[in-house]
């Protein structure tokens, strides 16, 4: 693998020696700890929250021409986080980090397994117990993630924003005529 981010397989997935917060080459980088785990967690999270909503968006979006709905019926949904989706994420973080080098590979015990499904594997890909394997489709799943979230705005910037003046001048086409999707 060639680039700017290389993969170790000494390090976590998604880690990557010159890469530091939100993937700035040479930038900072978050110390170990809760706030790390957390953080961590939380891109996983929004990866595959933006996964399915990429997906979704584009279904609704080729069925009935528009990717929104009423964002107002969504406030009392029981998927949002609570203070004790973040206690239990702090304890799967630390039993992670707290397995000795001697001590099975527990995918359940890794960064990720969050409240309300926890280690959720309907298909048996980790069955193998692979440390390997697993490491290399959790860096599989943030890549996904982070492109479907980039997807997610590629949907949200047009619904609210155009560029002003023409798009074909000599045909009188502005940006503002043509639609989404």
């Amino acid at each position: 693998e060639r680039g700017l981010y290389v993969q170790e397989p000494s390090r976590a997935p998604g880690d990557f020696e010159n890469g530091g917060v939100l993937g700035v080459p040479n930038g900072s980088t978050l110390p170990d700890g809760e706030a790390k785990t957390r953080k961590l967690n939380a891109e996983l999270a929004n990866g595959r929250l933006a996964m399915v909503a990429i997906m979704g968006m584009m279904f609704q979006d080729g069925l009935t021409g528009s990717a929104w709905g009423s964002w107002d019926l969504y406030t009392d949904s029981p998927l949002r986080a609570s203070e004790d989706d973040a206690r239990d994420s702090a304890k799967v973080a630390r039993s992670a980090r707290g397995g000795g080098t001697g001590a099975a590979f527990d995918p359940a015990a890794q960064i990720g397994a969050t409240a309300p499904l926890g280690f959720w594997d309907p298909l048996g890909y980790t069955a193998d117990g692979s440390r390997e394997n697993f490491l290399r489709r959790r860096a599989v799943e943030l890549k996904h993630g982070r492109v479907a979230m980039y997807a997610c705005i590629g949907y949200f910037v047009p619904e609210y924003t155009k560029f002003g003046g023409y798009l074909s001048p000599s045909m009188g086409i502005k940006f503002s005529d043509v639609p989404n999707g």
